[in-house]
């Protein structure tokens, strides 16, 4: 039981003992000693590892991780550029922004309640009395009229103020304001990582959009060199030197390949559209900045990534689920307030008059003030069951935000493992494709020289091209990792 519940049972059961003289002064005895029902809140505690469990791959170091700015590691000036512009005109930026607005907006209302309510009215009335309404019935038949001589004809004039207030004795609209002021947190919070993931769709996209026009150099050179060998392998068919079945499988290598370059350009212009859409634009209108082919923008030697209990700290999903925590157990507070009273103040104050030239004297005033109380004894268990809703609700916030905490933890020790391990890739693969040219270039050799199968330098040409193509794939694929990981700590939101 609360202090406040205990000096409110002792003022209703004993008066007297507080030399309380009359009604208005007890009333205000009882607002005076009001406190806020319900659970206070307190930050949950989240058991947090020291490291991160795959910080001890190559590439990564423990170091204070500086994320304000992350993608400007990848020395990229398009990249920067691009991210500026789209952090300038983003849509989702802006819905995120709206909410924001909203709910401080909301916060304005739920506030409001704290506060008296004060109506100005004015009107004129005229109406006509009923004749017989005023008559008495007279003894021989008929009605005569008490009043002889009135005027059934009237004129009403009023004007004043009614003003109303309901006091927040209990607590009900301060736990509102409360929740409604950790759902404004939130909905800022939820802008930051709207921008988190806005930072990370436009260095993934422009990384896959490079990536793909580096594949697709890849196999248009590829494309040149079995055409090449097409050519020659018609030369010596006619010189009676290969087989119809070397031109054969020659122009099916070389259509395979061909066969590659569409879905490559598909796919190059859909990144592209994508980050015109990210910077709220219609789909065409980077395109001229993007055509031209330039290098996959290459990672930092090393990437600091901080310690695990930065993450709580930093990541705004994260912080979003404990401001959503904190407004559902306030809404509880705001719920069990409806088991107690409501106290209220009430009055008018005007002028009022049948004349309008005495409307404006001191005669025409009048009054009212006093106090009142309501309380619920009956609604069907309704307040009670309100009251098991919010805790359901806080009971689902506290799981929610655990889960946060956890896939978070989650999506870094991911990417931490997919960054280093694509590394190590990215190295076998370089070696892959300097084994894969000599190999081509000596079946080339001993074919010319007919001490080797036609076939072999096909495959020897296939495993080139798919040698450099993953390596190719590799290196957009590293870049995309780190940014999976910049996004997984939670970085950049610090830029606006």
């Amino acid at each position: 039981m609360t202090w406040f519940e205990i000096t409110f049972r002792k003022l209703v059961s004993h008066p007297s003992h507080y030399r309380l003289k009359g009604p208005l002064t007890f009333f205000l005895a009882v607002l005076s000693a009001g406190c806020s029902v319900g659970p206070d809140y307190r930050r949950p505690d989240f058991a947090v590892p020291a490291n991160w469990r795959e910080s001890q791959q190559g590439g990564l170091a423990a170091g204070s991780a500086e994320l304000t700015r992350w993608w400007t590691a990848f020395n990229d000036p398009l990249l920067n550029s691009l991210v500026e512009r789209a952090v300038q005109s983003n849509l989702d930026l802006r819905i995120a922004e709206g909410r924001l607005r909203e709910a401080r907006a909301a916060r304005v209302v739920t506030a409001a309640g704290e506060w008296p309510t004060v109506d100005v009215s004015g009107s004129y009335t005229r109406n006509r009395l009923s004749k017989n309404a005023l008559s008495l019935p007279f003894q021989g038949g008929g009605a005569i009229s008490p009043f002889p001589g009135i005027d059934l004809d009237q004129n009403l004039y009023k004007a004043g103020f009614d003003a109303s207030w309901e006091i927040d004795v209990f607590g009900g609209v301060r736990r509102s304001v409360e929740a409604a002021d950790a759902d404004i947190e939130a909905s800022l919070e939820n802008r930051r990582d709207a921008l988190v993931t806005l930072l990370g769709d436009v260095a993934k996209n422009y990384i896959d959009l490079r990536g793909f026009q580096r594949r697709l150099a890849v196999t248009q050179a590829n494309l040149k060199t079995q055409e090449e060998t097409l050519d020659l392998t018609k030369i010596r068919f006619q010189a009676g030197l290969a087989s119809d079945l070397d031109v054969a499988q020659a122009e099916a290598q070389v259509n395979t390949t061909a066969g590659q370059i569409p879905a490559l350009e598909s796919s190059l212009k859909q990144d592209a559209y994508r980050l015109d859409v990210l910077l709220g634009l219609q789909p065409g209108s980077v395109w001229d900045e993007l055509s031209n082919e330039k290098a996959i923008p290459a990672p930092p030697p090393e990437v600091l990534i901080g310690l695990p209990s930065e993450l709580l700290r930093r990541r705004p999903d994260i912080r979003r689920a404990e401001r959503q925590l904190d407004a559902a157990t306030a809404q509880i507070g705001a719920a069990m307030a409806d088991l107690f009273p409501k106290f209220s103040l009430t009055g008018a104050a005007g002028l009022q008059s049948i004349s309008a030239s005495d409307w404006f004297t001191g005669r025409s005033r009048f009054w009212s003030v006093g106090p009142t109380v309501s309380w619920p004894i009956f609604d069907a268990g309704k307040i009670r069951a309100n009251i098991e809703v919010r805790n359901a609700q806080q009971e689902q916030a506290l799981n929610q935000y655990e889960k946060t905490v956890l896939t978070a933890f989650q999506e870094v020790e991911t990417s931490l493992v997919n960054y280093s391990k694509e590394q190590a890739r990215h190295r076998s693969l370089i070696d892959a494709v300097a084994a894969n040219r000599r190999a081509l270039q000596m079946a080339n050799q001993l074919y010319i020289r007919g001490l080797n199968d036609f076939l072999n330098v096909l495959d020897a040409q296939r495993s080139l091209y798919a040698s450099e193509n993953d390596l190719a794939q590799s290196e957009a694929t590293t870049a995309s990792n780190l940014v999976a990981l910049y996004k997984a700590l939670g970085g950049g939101w610090e830029t606006k």
